[in-house]
């Protein structure tokens, strides 16, 4: 990870978490990235997408926030966003189950989701986050404990207390306890379980949240989202 001064942020979002940087965990965290890639572990995404999603859809954009946990980590799937993988690449299993969701909630054809890439949702106002920013190939979590999630929840209360009507959107227990900082009388919180194939049948098939979002969305004078993937 780039210092502080060379790191490419969106400027409203660095203006936020600039401060960040200079921290002690953040330093190791550096230092850790570093230190895995000179040991030639494959760490995804690549160095430059770290902050995608912040790149993508600027602070005072924000409409909507979707919580993931880590990037995913196989190979050509990780650029950025939560859920997402570049086009090219086949859809992961929860993602198959978000765009079930989004059909059945909207009555939207399955032509409207022939690809996995999210970018259309984040260029809307849509923050497509994890957690934890980087991942070392084949291995799920493997960089949580490491500074990550202090940078992210700086983000959300960042967002939780600078904006208001932000729907955010939290997936499982993960997402739940990472969200219990935002202040739902000032934004909509939406809870379900996790979207992949091990819990949706427990309540996220059927929770209904894009609706619900951009009926929000409507009542507080803002564009709602066009879920369809183009």
């Amino acid at each position: 990870m780039p210092a502080e001064a060379q790191v490419r942020m969106e400027p409203s979002w660095k203006s936020h978490l600039l401060e960040e940087f200079q921290k002690s965990y953040m330093q190791e965290l550096r230092g850790f990235l570093h230190r895995e890639i000179a040991g030639h572990k494959m760490v995804y995404p690549r160095g430059s997408e770290y902050f995608a999603a912040f790149n993508a859809t600027p602070f005072d954009k924000v409409k909507v926030v979707i919580l993931g946990q880590d990037p995913y980590h196989g190979p050509n799937q990780a650029h950025g966003l939560c859920f997402s993988v570049p086009h090219g690449v086949d859809t992961p299993p929860s993602l198959v189950n978000i765009f079930k969701e989004i059909q059945a909630d909207l009555g939207l054809s399955v032509d409207h989701f022939r690809h996995g890439n999210l970018k259309s949702w984040a260029d809307q106002g849509v923050l497509l986050l994890n957690s934890v920013l980087t991942v070392e190939h084949g291995r799920a979590a493997s960089h949580q404990g490491k500074g990550w999630e202090l940078f992210t929840d700086r983000a959300i209360s960042e967002l939780n207390a600078k904006r208001d009507g932000i729907v955010f959107m939290l997936w499982g227990a993960y997402a739940h306890r990472k969200g219990e900082v935002i202040d739902n009388r000032k934004h909509l919180v939406l809870k379900a379980p996790h979207p992949s194939p091990l819990s949706a049948h427990r309540g996220f098939l059927g929770c209904r949240h894009f609706s619900q979002a951009n009926a929000y969305l409507a009542q507080h004078g803002k564009e709602p989202i066009d879920w369809r993937l183009g």
